[in-house]
């Protein structure tokens, strides 16, 4: 961001707004708060378990036009919606994200699809390139460039699907940029949405077990599947959360396994015990 051309208000108020991750979804929900009219129209609305158009096309980083659907029906998709002339704040989604995906042992391409798309009608293919370019390099893990994909498309196609996710922004015709929040979305192979993921910063620990359930446990390890087990999705946060119910349970689980072996080789050493008495007595009786 140049100091020549600072950010209005507006605009620095949406950011600060998203910066808050899983506070901003709160505060922008919040009942008589007294903020710019234009930022009341800026949010993420949660559509958990609704579908997505699949058939809407979109220009890949080629050129080449593509159908959303190209991306889904094997694997969960993450899905992040930026404008890729953001003097800001998309960049820092995208740090965010590639950096909680470095520590994830998935592979694009592999477990998941990484699917980003500007919402900027004006951006073109030859910015969604060098976006690739550059998150790949940051990303730096051989083998996966086919798993990520920057889109672009038509208002009509943009428009229908940020409303098909709940994501709403606004241009500002002042600073000529949109104000817009911060998040990404897991979107099951089937185009249903799993997941919100506030903010601009994504725990690794969240994505993994968020790719895991929209996958419906398809990958993942058992220690995946205990996590799952002891941590439950909090919608209103967009993070993983320990369950207090099923820690106990599975603590209580633990001692009786602890308990019912501690028992089981002392009757085993009582029975050896037992037997080596008996061969002894048996031994001085004969003699």
């Amino acid at each position: 961001m140049k100091l020549s051309n600072p950010l209005t208000p507006l605009v620095f108020a949406a950011i600060l707004l998203s910066a808050l991750a899983a506070n901003a979804q709160d505060l922008l929900n919040m009942k008589g708060v007294d903020r710019p009219a234009p930022l009341k129209h800026v949010g993420i609305d949660q559509k958990l378990d609704s579908q997505i158009p699949l058939d809407l096309q979109f220009k890949d980083e080629t050129g080449k036009t593509v159908k959303l659907g190209d991306y889904f029906g094997k694997r969960p998709v993450i899905l992040a919606p930026v404008y890729y002339e953001c003097p800001m704040l998309c960049t820092q989604i995208l740090n965010g994200l590639v950096r909680s995906l470095k520590a994830v042992t998935f592979n694009p391409g592999q477990e998941f699809e990484v699917v980003v798309f500007s919402f900027d009608a004006r951006d073109t293919f030859t910015l969604a390139a060098a976006k690739k370019e550059a998150y790949l390099k940051r990303y730096d893990r051989a083998g996966t460039a086919a798993g990520w994909h920057f889109l672009t498309g038509d208002l009509d196609s943009i428009k229908t699907l940020t409303g098909a996710i709940g994501f709403r922004y606004v241009w500002d015709a002042h600073s000529k940029q949109f104000a817009h929040a911060s998040g990404v979305m897991v979107i099951t192979p089937q185009g249903r949405v799993s997941k919100y993921f506030y903010g601009i910063e994504y725990a690794s620990k969240d994505i993994r077990l968020g790719l895991i359930e929209a996958a419906q446990n398809k990958i993942g390890t058992p220690v995946d599947q205990l996590l799952l087990f002891c941590f439950h999705w909090d919608a209103s946060t967009g993070k993983y959360t320990a369950t207090a119910m099923n820690l106990l349970r599975m603590a209580a689980g633990a001692t009786i396994l602890l308990l019912g072996g501690f028992v089981i080789i002392m009757l085993r050493r009582e029975g050896k015990e037992k037997g080596t008495r008996a061969s002894l007595s048996a031994r001085r009786t004969d003699a």
